[in-house]
């Protein structure tokens, strides 16, 4: 494909020569001639100083560069959509394989996909052009949205709602019982019956590997857009809010309200019954063992300001010599005090004095 109809079709501007033939995408690194690249990080600028692309995708105030140049005011997505370009992912027609067990009570949509060997219970909706691929469960009366895909392995439990075009990958659990139970009076624990369910709203993706637990009453909620990595723990009674993004093994413990645009980072742990407001950041590891207000970027174990962490850790690599320092002043007092024969009464006479 030449270079000016990728401008095009990517809606850039571009800078150098349009004739060129681009066939693929590689890194600034692993490019050849024929490639398309892409700079999205002022720290990469030496390898695109000296990458063999035949051109990249650079941000619209980007200085030129001895290479053609697709220029765009948000070049990671441009970037993200040059993939689909290149690598369209494959469209198999429809099929529901002979092996698959579905329950006369079950309602099909037009176009589903139903692969080898998997479950689909009874009163369960699968509304049209859903993908079940090979060794998936769901159970009765779980509802799918339109165009949403469940890749090998997940299971879907009872009752269940998943909205349109959402994507779950292999091997989540999405409806699991709520980690509930009470103290019985000999100390042994008692089953809390978890009777709510699990809602995953439209256009969100869930990890491979993640699982999300029904509420014990009410629902469990993954609200429209939000994104989450693999092995991720929601616990019952949750709330993931729109367009947010929980990285891989973050746990949230249960009646956890996560608000609108929060990102947590990887291994992220938020302690229940607390909220985190919209547009929250967590750094990787945090531990989250209060409520946070909204805007906050937060870091470290209990969760404070990322500034205030960053000023912290700094200090951290430093207490060993400091410590070495503090004994080092209190035996020169010791024997300061030594030498000029300080008594303990002589000390706080002079302390109350000073007080005074």
């Amino acid at each position: 494909m030449r270079l000016v109809e990728i401008a095009d079709k990517l809606c850039c501007q571009l800078e150098g020569d349009g004739e060129i033939d681009i066939h693929g995408i590689a890194t600034l690194q692993e490019a050849q001639p024929g490639h398309l690249s892409f700079l999205t990080n002022a720290k990469y600028l030496p390898n695109a100083m000296e990458t063999k692309a035949s051109a990249i995708i650079v941000s619209g105030d980007q200085q030129s560069l001895p290479i053609p140049l697709l220029k765009s005011p948000n070049p990671y997505l441009t970037f993200a959509k040059a993939l689909e370009l290149f690598y369209p992912e494959a469209a198999p027609a429809p099929q529901i394989h002979p092996s698959a067990i579905i329950s006369d009570k079950a309602t099909i949509g037009k176009g589903v996909t139903i692969g080898a060997y998997s479950f689909i219970g009874d009163d369960v909706i699968l509304s049209d052009a859903v993908m079940i691929e090979p060794h998936c469960t769901i159970l009765q009366n779980a509802r799918i949205g339109a165009a949403s895909i469940i890749l090998a392995g997940c299971v879907i439990r009872e009752g269940v709602i998943i909205g349109n075009r959402c994507i779950i990958h292999s091997n989540c659990v999405v409806g699991s019982d709520g980690f509930g139970y009470a103290k019985q009076d000999d100390g042994s624990w008692y089953k809390i019956r978890q009777t709510g369910t699990v809602i995953i709203e439209d256009e969100v993706e869930i990890g491979a590997g993640t699982t999300i637990d029904r509420a014990t009453l009410g629902a469990t909620i993954v609200r429209k857009g939000a994104k989450l990595d693999n092995l991720v723990q929601i616990g019952h009674g949750s709330s993931v809010g729109n367009n947010s993004l929980l990285c891989s093994q973050v746990g949230l413990a249960g009646s956890s309200i996560i608000g609108n645009n929060v990102i947590l980072a990887g291994q992220v742990g938020v302690a229940g019954h607390l909220t985190i407001g919209d547009n929250v950041t967590a750094t990787a590891q945090t531990g989250i063992p209060n409520s946070v207000e909204q805007g906050k970027v937060i870091s470290g174990y209990p969760a404070i300001e990322n500034r205030q962490w960053l000023k912290s850790s700094a200090v951290f690599a430093r207490l060993p010599d400091l410590v070495k320092t503090v004994r080092n002043l209190e035996k020169r007092l010791e024997d300061m005090e030594s030498t000029f024969n300080v008594s303990p009464n002589m000390k706080q006479d002079n302390l109350s004095k000073e007080s005074n």
